[in-house]
């Protein structure tokens, strides 16, 4: 198994991104810790995971607060002997569809403080307990950030371009202590969008026509991505971006 003996936390944990990390992870024989705000749909995905054999437990954490944050990590690194993966895959609110130029100041800056704020302090309070074990993995989910013809992206694209600065910042002053920071760059996944979000199959059918393989990731292929990133065979990997977008992004 990739990730056995290794324990990971995960932001976001009850969503459908995060649900499909978290099986991969287990699967693969890592306990996983899920926060998120709704225990409800935490605790679903951690008794299924505990339903075939896998560790797993819920808390119900806002990846936005810093004591919030800080309180848990340190809790995770004192039941469980320390912090091997952390990947923050909240949502960042973010509010698409209309041009820049029309766009509320609020809107547009929602997803940048969100998306900066909560990486922050998710990779802070988890690279505080690996500097002191010597390694650990601190993924990223989303890409470089460039822009999409034809879309009204909003703040989103800036948000992406921001956690892409923190994460070859945190990559620069964390390698020396054994820690690694690498991004799932993706081009979107559509079975991740709302079923009742407005132009679903719209936006899907630009994700997968963007595409060279002419389909999208899936939420097993993201799981089995993030599973190989957290793992000692990608051990060489920091401050770089592991592109999973079918050929929708060239590197």
């Amino acid at each position: 198994m990739l990730l056995e003996n290794k324990n990971a936390v995960i932001y976001g944990g009850g969503g459908k991104v995060g649900g499909a990390v978290a099986r991969a992870f287990a699967r693969e024989g890592a306990k996983v810790f899920l926060t998120g705000r709704t225990l409800e749909s935490l605790e679903e995905v951690a008794q299924e995971i505990r339903s075939t054999g896998g560790g797993a437990e819920a808390a119900q954490v806002d990846a936005l607060d810093e004591q919030a944050v800080d309180q848990h990590a340190d809790a995770v690194a004192a039941s469980a002997g320390g912090i091997d993966i952390s990947f923050n895959l909240i949502s960042v609110r973010d509010v698409q569809g209309t041009p820049l130029a029309e766009m509320p100041l609020e809107d547009f800056e929602g997803p940048i403080m969100t998306a900066v704020r909560t990486q922050f302090l998710t990779s802070r309070a988890a690279a505080r307990h690996m500097i002191s074990q010597g390694s650990g993995v601190i993924l990223f989910f989303g890409g470089y950030g460039d822009p999409v013809p034809d879309y009204y992206l909003g703040g989103f694209q800036v948000a992406l371009n921001a956690m892409e600065s923190l994460r070859r910042q945190l990559a620069s002053e964390l390698g020396a202590h054994g820690i690694r920071a690498v991004t799932l760059q993706t081009g979107g996944v559509p079975e991740a969008i709302p079923e009742s979000f407005d132009g679903r199959e719209d936006i899907t059918e630009m994700i997968v026509g963007q595409t060279m393989l002419k389909r999208a990731a899936t939420l097993d292929d993201v799981g089995n991505a993030a599973a190989f990133a957290a793992s000692d065979l990608a051990r060489t990997m920091t401050a770089t971006a592991l592109n999973i977008s079918c050929g929708a992004l060239v590197d």
